[in-house]
C-alpha cells in the first residue's frame, strides 16, 4: 500500500523529456495540490464544508497560532513553525484536519468533530479528533510515497513508544516536512 522509501527522479536524456516537464510542473501547481488534497476526503461536499468552517474559524480566532494555543496550549518560548492542512490516516480512513508543528510539539486537530458512543453513558458525542506528540518523544520521521499514486506523499512519525502516525494530502508537503525536521533538530 505505502512505500516508506524515498525515490528520486532520474534525469533522462531521451526525447520524451520535453513532454515530461509540463507534467511535472502540472503536478506541482497549487490547483493540482488542492485537487489531490480534496479527493482524499470521503465526500466532496463534506470536505468542502470542513474547509469553509476551518477558514471561518481561522478568521474568528485571529489565525492558526491562536487556534493552536486555544486547543493545545503553549509553553513559554514555544513558537508555531507551520500549520498545514492535511489528513491523518487511521484504520477507519483519512481524517481531515490541521497539523501544527511547533518548537515543542506536533499536534493534529480534525476540521470537523467525530461522533462516537460514550463508554459510560452510551450516548453519542461529537468531539474533535486530536493528537499531541511532544517533539522530544519522536523517535523518527520518515517521508514516503503511495505505491499506487506516486504523487501522493506522506509523513510517518514514529514515537519512542513505537506508535505510528501517518499524515498525507498536504498542500505544501515539502514545507511541512522541512519544519518538522527543524522542530526535531531544535529539541536535540
Amino acid at each position: 500500500m505505502m512505500d516508506s522509501s524515498s525515490s528520486s527522479a532520474s534525469e533522462s536524456t531521451t526525447p520524451n523529456m520535453k513532454h515530461e516537464k509540463p507534467t511535472l510542473r502540472k503536478n506541482r501547481s497549487f490547483a493540482f495540490r488542492i485537487h489531490e488534497h480534496v479527493k482524499l476526503g470521503h465526500k466532496l461536499s463534506e470536505t468542502l464544508k470542513g474547509k469553509l468552517s476551518l477558514g471561518a474559524r481561522i478568521i474568528l480566532e485571529g489565525g492558526r497560532r491562536n487556534i493552536f494555543k486555544n486547543i493545545f496550549g503553549m509553553e513559554e518560548g514555544e513558537k508555531v513553525l507551520k500549520a498545514s492542512q492535511c489528513y491523518l490516516y487511521t484504520t477507519a480512513g483519512p481524517i481531515a484536519g490541521v497539523l501544527y508543528i511547533s518548537t515543542k510539539k506536533v499536534a493534529f486537530c480534525s476540521e470537523r468533530p467525530i461522533t462516537f458512543s460514550s463508554s459510560t453513558t452510551g450516548e453519542l458525542r461529537k468531539v474533535p479528533y486530536k493528537v499531541l506528540i511532544p517533539v522530544e518523544k519522536i523517535k523518527e520521521v520518515n517521508e514516503g510515497l503511495n505505491v499506487f499514486e506516486k504523487k501522493q506523499k506522506y509523513i510517518e512519525i514514529v514515537t519512542q513508544e513505537d506508535f505510528e502516525f501517518w499524515f498525507m494530502g498536504f498542500l505544501q508537503y515539502e514545507k511541512a516536512f522541512r519544519n518538522l525536521k527543524k522542530a526535531i533538530s531544535m529539541s536535540i
